[in-house]
């Protein structure tokens, strides 16, 4: 698998795993929502400054964006749209 590929797979299923929406952990990481996505979809080169802010805002250490996925593995499906963080839902009280 080559590195955008793994970086991009790695990212998503560790957001996926956290539940973390796409928009929320692109605010958190400071990037926009669309370049997130473009992360994801292997569209873009994240800079290493970009993964360590990502990683960052996964709470992982960005050695984690390079672990190759078991053979066989699936992708992670995404998260249903409109859900919401619990970090989200409890800042609104």
């Amino acid at each position: 698998m080559e590195a955008r590929a793994l970086v991009a797979w790695n990212v998503r299923r560790i957001r996926v795993d956290l539940g973390i929406p796409q928009e929320q952990l692109a605010y958190d990481a400071q990037i926009d929502r669309s370049h997130m996505g473009a992360v994801e979809r292997q569209d873009a080169n994240p800079t290493i400054d970009l993964l360590d802010r990502i990683a960052k805002a996964l709470g992982v250490h960005v050695s984690e964006f390079f672990v190759q996925p078991p053979k066989g593995a699936t992708p992670r499906r995404t998260l249903r749209k409109g859900r919401k963080p619990a970090r989200l839902r409890q800042k609104k009280k």
